[in-house]
């Protein structure tokens, strides 16, 4: 019976390995439990055991993941960068984009969001194209400036007072 268990695993895993665990699991539980066995056919009863077997191991893959070797696994699936750093720095960058000037604003998200051209962003501001270059070079450098020095407040004209 064992060749014809063996082409039932592998036809159900469709993995030598595996089948052959699966058979060799089935044969331990059949002769473990022979005395179980009540009058019924023989090979239907191991057929129905490796059967449960198998499905056994697809609900436990399903539940735990595949399981691969260690010596397998790239370095990108075993550990991960952190993400609440990313998280911050986002908000960070978000927070300084909007204490930008408007025009500056407006030409830095055109060009490094939404990816357009400088003609395009001179074309959809209205303004020469030299205009775009000069205001997204001022608006990156505020930027820069801005996230560096948290501590100092990046809008003109705004100074905090200390009551006592």
């Amino acid at each position: 019976m064992i060749p014809a268990l063996r082409r039932y695993a592998r036809g159900l895993v469709h993995d030598a390995v595996a089948a052959d665990d699966l058979v060799q699991d089935c044969l331990e539980r059949v002769i473990s439990h022979w005395h179980r066995r009540r009058n019924e056919d023989a090979r239907t009863w191991v057929f129905t055991i490796l059967h449960n077997l198998a499905i056994n191991r697809f609900r436990q893959v399903a539940r735990r993941g595949q399981h691969v070797a260690i010596q397998d696994v790239g370095e990108g699936l075993m550990a991960h960068r952190p993400t609440q750093e990313d998280a911050l720095t986002k908000a960070d960058v978000m927070s300084a984009i909007q204490l930008l000037p408007e025009e500056q604003r407006s030409v830095l998200l055109l060009v490094s969001v939404e990816d357009l051209s400088y003609t395009q962003v001179a074309k959809v501001l209205g303004i020469p194209v030299g205009t775009v270059m000069s205001r997204l070079s001022r608006g990156r450098e505020r930027l820069r400036q801005i996230l560096e020095n948290p501590a100092t407040d990046a809008r003109p004209g705004l100074h905090l007072r200390r009551v006592k």
